[in-house]
């Protein structure tokens, strides 16, 4: 009974809203554990100068949760899940190219790179693949009766 009810859950989903789940739960529990246990801040003092890390955890969740939520919205209307999903990580690479301006983090650059390969640009391809991209497989040629 539960692999018949996963079976249906992906067929529902598919391979965009599958994505989008796994991106969505993803983005939550990150946000979840800033406010848990808080990192530390290095790198982050444009974000920390206006508000707390725990509040910034905020702007995580609420993508998630947004992005968690669009995976089940037919192709087409899941596009807000997407943007959603862009938000969080950029912020976070605009504050550590900030601190690598400004002197406070030379590290910042190397994330803030790492921000935009492995989730804006992953995020943003992953938008633009269409869901049935995949051709079928090929049938095997069946043999004939022929003489």
């Amino acid at each position: 009974m539960p692999c018949r009810a996963a079976r249906r859950l992906r067929q529902h989903l598919g391979r965009r809203g599958i994505f989008l789940l796994i991106l969505g739960v993803g983005k939550t529990c990150w946000g979840v554990s800033f406010l848990v246990d808080p990192p530390g801040t290095d790198g982050l003092q444009l974000l920390t100068s206006l508000c707390d890390i725990r509040h910034w955890s905020w702007l995580w969740i609420i993508a998630g949760l947004v992005t968690t939520s669009s995976a089940f919205l037919r192709v087409g209307r899941d596009w807000f899940g997407f943007v959603a999903a862009l938000i969080p990580p950029s912020v976070w690479a605009i504050a550590y190219l900030a601190a690598v301006i400004v002197g406070d983090y030379s590290r910042g650059g190397f994330v803030a790179v790492w921000y935009l390969t492995s989730h804006v640009g992953v995020i943003c391809w992953a938008a633009t693949v269409p869901e049935y991209s995949v051709p079928p497989a090929p049938r095997r040629a069946r043999r004939g009766k022929g003489g």
